[in-house]
């Protein structure tokens, strides 16, 4: 374990707590949003602030990556000890579309104080998460002694991650030597409240189609062929239907092989949580929970695979009646898959089974999109017990455990680098990230910093010491 003085840490911390906001605040100035052609300048813009301030923070590399859409920017400060562990942090610093008429009290992009938060798109996700990094290892640093962290530091920056990505997969596959690491840090999460620090162990990966079905060559008149040939709204909705059996579980053939099992652990961990399953569906707009028979809400969202209806149509849709049969319909669905789970398996088996679901005389085109990996680190793991040991030193209370439901870019990291993934956020569901009024909480944001500066001494250890 590392013997960083606390005390020091948590002085520095205070000492530098004024600029570290003022440079936050240029920094979430920038409109970088990459979803926006007129705003890539601006991402741009945001790249370059970013890998100035990290050469000025003590990185002694901070380079532009270009790719085929939005910059990423890496940084690499190496330890005295060439032996030391390698991590690497991952984040990202474009942001979402933001304007004042949206609902904001203020301008998205001028950051304002108050009530000890700070308000401005991008305060949460990602810049603020991304940003406590700095400081901490700059405290790490003044805490220690040392000219260089205790591990050999990397960070990804990427441009893209609210435009879904595009690009990210390939960067990281052609500069896999350059950000090779043991650990990866991911900085692009939260906790579960202010009063219950937690560290995500896992996201769910994501598979998506679309089928479309096609059966008369036009719409027909229901009077003289109805009840004679297949109508192809009919059959999507049968294949809606077939999605999942009487207890809610994906009635798919092989959709769950491979399928990593819940823990009695984890469910137990799970249960710990302080979750208040009317208040979750009030956020959720709903009026009652439903799932797969046998398992927690929690453990649900979390850490089982789902098949959802994201869209169905076919037919008539005007007002009034039309008494056809439609010419073609079409179904869209998503797939969360968890750990053991491969994408091309589930697609394999998607197609088959819904090619089981069509009669004679409907042509079926099923498409698949890209698809995103699960990713999962064991509970025992040491380097996400030291993300554990650093964030309980800050919060100064026990740390709880928690999974993503959503999927992200972490598993291209864990699949393309072969390095455990952990989350380490200080963001709170209040945050709002993607709505109007977007903000963090001070006191959170550094603890998020005082996290940072235990972690390198902590993950140095750990790793090293790992077999």
């Amino acid at each position: 374990m590392s013997q960083t003085p606390d005390s020091a840490v948590r002085q520095y911390i205070e000492q530098h707590r004024a600029a570290f906001l003022d440079d936050l605040s240029a920094w979430l100035r920038i409109p970088s949003v990459s979803a926006q052609p007129d705003h890539a300048p601006d991402v741009r813009r945001s790249a370059d602030w970013l890998a100035a301030k990290l050469k000025e923070t003590g990185f002694p590399t901070a380079e532009i990556w270009p790719t085929r859409g939005a910059p990423a920017v890496f940084a690499e400060w190496p330890c005295d000890d060439p032996q030391a562990p390698t991590v690497l942090v991952y984040g990202h610093h474009d942001v979402q579309p933001a304007a004042r008429e949206d609902g904001w009290d203020s301008e998205p992009f001028e950051p304002v104080v108050r009530d000890g938060r700070l308000y401005a798109r991008g305060a949460a996700d990602d810049k603020g998460q991304v940003f406590f990094h700095t400081l901490g290892v700059r405290a790490h640093l003044a805490a220690t002694g040392r000219s260089a962290p205790a591990v050999h530091l990397k960070l990804l920056i990427e441009g893209e991650e609210e435009s879904g990505s595009p690009h990210f997969r390939a960067l990281v596959e052609e500069r896999a030597g350059r950000l090779a690491a043991d650990a990866v840090i991911v900085s692009d999460t939260g906790m579960w409240a202010e009063d219950t620090p937690t560290v995500c162990t896992g996201m769910r990966g994501l598979a998506e189609c679309e089928i479309h079905l096609y059966g008369p060559d036009q719409d027909i008149h229901s009077g003289s062929f109805g009840g004679a040939v297949p109508n192809p709204a009919t059959v999507a909705a049968r294949l809606v239907a077939a999605l999942h059996d009487e207890h809610a579980r994906v009635a798919i053939p092989g959709f769950y092989d491979g399928v990593v099992e819940l823990t009695d652990r984890e469910r137990e961990l799970f249960a710990e949580l302080p979750f208040d399953e009317q208040r979750w569906l009030g956020t959720a707009k709903s009026y009652a929970g439903h799932g797969e028979a046998g398992y927690s809400t929690l453990e649900r969202i979390w850490a089982r695979p789902t098949a959802e209806v994201n869209g169905i149509g076919g037919g008539y849709q005007g007002p009034g009646s039309k008494t056809i049969i439609p010419s073609s319909a079409m179904v869209k669905l998503t797939f969360r898959m968890v750990a053991g789970q491969d994408p091309a398996h589930v697609e394999k088996v998607v197609r088959a089974w819904a090619a089981d679901q069509v009669p004679a005389g409907i042509r079926q085109e099923i498409a698949f999109g890209g698809a995103t990996r699960p990713c999962l680190t064991p509970l025992d793991h040491p380097a996400l017990q030291s993300v554990v040991r650093a964030m309980s030193r800050a919060f100064e209370q026990p740390v709880r455990f928690t999974r993503e439901g959503g999927s992200g870019p972490a598993a291209d990291l864990q699949e393309v680098l072969g390095a455990p993934v952990l989350f380490l956020g200080i963001s709170v569901p209040s945050d709002g990230w993607h709505a109007p009024n977007e903000k963090v909480e001070l006191d959170l944001l550094f603890k998020g910093v005082e996290t940072s500066a235990y972690l390198w001494g902590e993950l140095a250890a750990a790793l090293r010491d790992a077999p």
